[in-house]
């Protein structure tokens, strides 16, 4: 994920921040996102405290803990779980190309897109400092984020409950793709190529991109690509930018294309 460049001194305004310390409705959204009901609600606060805001506190204020930790435990949360995933349901794959398929599930690159379509950066804690300079839109930012809460759901409820989570939001969506672009041998996680080498094969047209839409500020925008090869629609993508809604729609695409047809 990009986040859009601005040039030096110009002031970026940024979405308003959702108020957790003090709001317990805001938590109650976020756990709806998340379809999890934090037993200890502060370990979802940890989660979204970054270091910014840890450090950029008076004398006066309480000692913050920012998600560092948490984002350490999360990671290995969910390459083991990832791994354990690939391993069940991927038997006849080699240990290379095993780790090839559960490091592309959880590269920094997906695991920021799955943060940002539950909209995590929202709800970030951050400093005055990294407020004005955009983190709520950082790739890096919002992967460590989305780490942290996988973190913060293993120690609120084990396993099982960050196993699902794990599976519905950051695997099951992407997992699919990924291997037929293992089979294909073109590069993980870039849906595009791995589109475009299955139509090559199968002798259709190029895939072509079309945006059909845009919504939302110039700090928040949402654009959305339709794909379409030999006159035909294949399949519409959205994101936050265009390349990012042109890959996802390329990622549909591929989906689409290995559901089998009905027996005749």
């Amino acid at each position: 994920m990009e986040s859009s460049p601005h040039s030096p001194g110009t002031s970026v305004e940024m979405p308003p921040s959702a108020d957790l310390t003090a709001d317990s409705a805001v938590i109650q959204e976020l756990e709806a996102v998340l379809e999890h009901h934090f037993a200890r609600p502060e370990l979802l606060r940890h989660a979204l405290t970054h270091s910014s805001l840890a450090h950029e506190r008076d004398s006066t204020e309480p000692e913050r803990q920012d998600n560092e930790t948490l984002e350490f435990l999360g990671d290995a949360v969910v390459g083991m779980v990832a791994a354990e995933y690939v391993y069940r349901h991927y038997p006849d794959l080699s240990e290379g190309a095993l780790t090839r398929l559960r490091g592309a599930l959880v590269s920094r690159r997906h695991l920021a897109e799955v943060a940002e379509g539950l909209n995590l950066g929202k709800y970030l804690l951050l400093g005055r400092g990294e407020e004005r300079s955009g983190g709520r839109m950082k790739t890096a930012l919002l992967a460590n984020t989305m780490e942290a809460i996988i973190g913060a759901v293993y120690l609120d409820a084990g396993l099982e409950t960050v196993r699902n989570l794990i599976d519905a939001r950051v695997i099951a969506p992407i997992v699919g793709a990924l291997r037929e672009q293992l089979n294909a041998g073109g590069g993980m996680g870039d849906f595009k190529s791995a589109l475009q080498e299955l139509l090559q094969a199968s002798r259709q047209l190029q895939p072509q991109y079309r945006t059909t839409g845009e919504t939302g500020p110039d700090h928040g925008k949402r654009f959305f690509v339709e794909v379409r090869a030999g006159g035909e629609s294949m399949a519409e993508g959205e994101g936050r930018t265009r390349k990012h809604a042109e890959q996802d729609a390329a990622r549909r695409a591929i989906d689409k294309l290995q559901i089998p047809g009905p027996p005749e």
